[in-house]
């Protein structure tokens, strides 16, 4: 999915009634799809780079200031309301990191090769003191939505997906550290799910539910 393609409509879209949804993350606009798709919102959503905007600069110290930058920079160029995610991976033994820095954590924007690579080596030197204890990890999704750009009191909305971190990747779908994303109950790393059961325990479709549980619909 590209960030030209058609609006994110969901299933009764209201002419004039649009939100923007700020991310030009193929993997993420591809999810959103379907998640919104699923919400019978009464409005429509379109991706930023349908509208032309760029992203904003994320210089946020938490995926919850990240998330309400990204919001009030959609809105305040698109003049409408707008929703942004800010989504990372967290492992404690780490620091919590990547954390906020997850999509440029081997330094290039993007590159999920380089950022899961780079995973796997900043934990080998844990794996090997301790061999037999997995290593603990968490997707992070927080959702803003603002009504306009200066709005004094943002919806939002946080997503935690508790699993463990591999060593190898495993898995040919999702995107950014799905392939070393494991969970244990399903015996499945986030990269081995379908699209529709990864959605329904994921991060992001958890706070796209709290999220819509706010609205006032």
């Amino acid at each position: 999915m590209s960030t030209t393609d058609t609006s994110l409509t969901a299933t009764n879209p209201t002419s004039g009634n649009q939100w923007v949804l700020a991310s030009n993350n193929k993997g993420k606009l591809a999810e959103f799809k379907r998640l919104f798709a699923e919400a019978n919102l009464d409005v429509t959503i379109v991706p930023q780079g349908q509208l032309d905007i760029e992203d904003a600069i994320e210089d946020g110290l938490s995926f919850v200031e990240n998330a309400i930058i990204k919001a009030r920079h959609a809105s305040r160029i698109s003049g409408l309301p707008a929703i942004a995610d800010d989504s990372g991976l967290c492992v404690p033994v780490l620091g919590n990191a990547p954390g906020i820095y997850s999509a440029r954590y081997a330094g290039e924007h993007g590159n999920d090769s380089k950022n899961n690579a780079k995973l796997i080596a900043d934990l080998q030197p844990i794996r090997a003191a301790k061999p037999d204890v997995p290593i603990k990890g968490m997707f992070v999704c927080v959702l803003a939505m603002v009504r306009h750009a200066d709005d004094p009191l943002p919806i939002v909305a946080q997503g935690l997906w508790h699993g463990e971190i591999l060593d190898t990747l495993h898995g040919d779908g999702g995107f950014g550290y799905d392939p070393l994303f494991w969970l244990p109950d399903l015996q499945a790393s986030a990269a081995s799910l379908s699209a529709a059961d990864k959605n329904s325990i994921s991060h992001r479709g958890q706070a796209i539910q709290q999220l819509l549980a706010q609205l006032p619909l």
